[in-house]
């Protein structure tokens, strides 16, 4: 009995090892496997199976239209139209000493609020608020209609 379960144990200690090896052997990448040169600069989705996509290959940007069934070459670009650029802070832009002073004053000339204009509720901008439902509604109505 002793004998049996020592070599059924041995057995599966043998088998989840080979798993183990096979498992750190698929996982290491294979030479001559990395990125290279390419790299998808923009992608854009048209349809559940059509896309149009901006390779880098190399120093040339292509654009591609990609499909389920092929990949067709649409023409080529510069590739520093789609490379990403850091956004311009607006906190860095020079002002004028007058226009400085009229943004610390606020206008002068603009009414503080309509007096028709309704006086907003507690609820106004919450989730609660009737007004966020309907146009939630709205939203999907026009969303989903069939033109």
């Amino acid at each position: 009995m002793f004998e049996l379960v020592l070599r059924i144990g041995f057995s599966l200690f043998i088998i989840l090892g080979m798993m183990w090896g096979l498992a750190r052997l698929i996982r290491r990448p294979l030479l001559g496997r990395g990125h290279g040169t390419l790299e998808v600069l923009n992608r854009q989705q048209l349809s559940r199976g059509a896309a149009v996509a901006v390779v880098k290959v190399a120093d040339r940007a292509m654009i591609l239209g990609v499909t389920d069934q092929q990949v067709s070459l649409l023409g080529e670009a510069e590739v520093e139209i789609f490379e990403h650029h850091p956004a311009e802070h607006r906190d860095h832009v020079e002002v004028d000493d007058e226009l400085a002073t009229e943004l610390a004053n606020g206008p002068g000339d603009l009414p503080g609020r309509h007096p028709a204009a309704p006086r907003p509720s507690r609820l106004e901008g919450s989730i609660l608020s009737p007004r966020t439902w309907r146009s939630a509604v709205e939203f999907l109505r026009d969303r989903t209609s069939h033109r």
